[in-house]
């Protein structure tokens, strides 16, 4: 990847200028058998649909923290880099109450509820189908994203220097971020065109870095598995063979 990079934006723009039709994500949920996979130029769609959403709907702007309370999921992902993308601090499992927006999934819909700010909520269903009826006091991503710009820049310039992640209370810039990802993606010894499968959450910086950080800084991909207990150990293996796995954190 481009050794200029020092935002986790600046690593989707040059694996989108590299080559846009690559798989980036392959997302598992082995509770409802869904399967979903996002080339990069699919991915970087709907982080820009995200990010305009955020800058533009939601009045989102650098230095802003927003409480992400999703667990492991490609819609996750997306999240974490348009975050990135407008200067969103994004907090991880972070406490709604001190946060500026809250974004939520099916599970922490009551919790996010402490936010003051703006409020949106994702189903988390397969093919990130709407919710039957908003949550009260929500906005329903599903509902609010398709009609965002599929093109995305931001009103500032994203300094790389300010914070860009918080996770298991530690903040990381941008910056930080990205050469923390380079050197986990060297000590798994990924390289482009690596397929990295994981069935960590995102809870904490392992799963993280092996489930996006590090595979894109890579340019490699990442197999995503959540449940992945429900799998057992055949099904694993068919996995790790059908998908051309060649790493694995579990």
């Amino acid at each position: 990847m481009n050794a200029s990079d020092r935002t986790p934006a600046d690593l989707l723009r040059s694996a989108l200028a590299a080559d846009p039709a690559r798989p980036l994500i392959t997302f598992y949920d082995d509770a409802t058998g869904e399967r979903v996979e996002l080339s990069v130029a699919t991915f970087a769609n709907w982080v820009a649909k995200t990010a305009n959403l955020l800058q533009g709907e939601l009045s989102a702007a650098p230095g802003d923290r927003l409480a992400l309370l999703l667990p492991a999921h490609w819609q996750t992902a997306v999240w974490l880099l348009a975050c990135a993308s407008v200067g969103v601090t994004a907090e991880v499992g972070g406490d709604p109450a001190d946060a500026d927006l809250v974004v939520a999934g099916p599970d922490t819909l009551e919790a996010g509820l402490a936010c003051s700010g703006e409020r949106i909520a994702l189903s988390l269903a397969p093919l990130g189908r709407r919710f039957p009826a908003a949550p009260a006091g929500y906005a329903d991503y599903a509902v609010e994203v398709p009609s965002q710009g599929d093109r995305f820049a931001p009103f500032a310039p994203v300094d790389a220097d300010a914070p860009a992640l918080v996770v298991d209370g530690t903040e990381h810039s941008g910056a930080q971020l990205v050469e923390q990802a380079r050197a986990d993606a060297a000590a798994l010894g990924l390289a482009p065109g690596s397929r990295l499968l994981s069935g960590l959450g995102y809870d904490g910086w392992q799963g993280l870095s092996s489930g996006l950080y590090a595979p894109l800084a890579a340019g490699g991909s990442v197999v995503l598995c959540r449940n992945l207990d429900q799998l057992g150990a055949e099904g694993l293996e068919k996995r790790v063979e059908s998908e051309r796995v060649t790493h694995t954190a579990r």
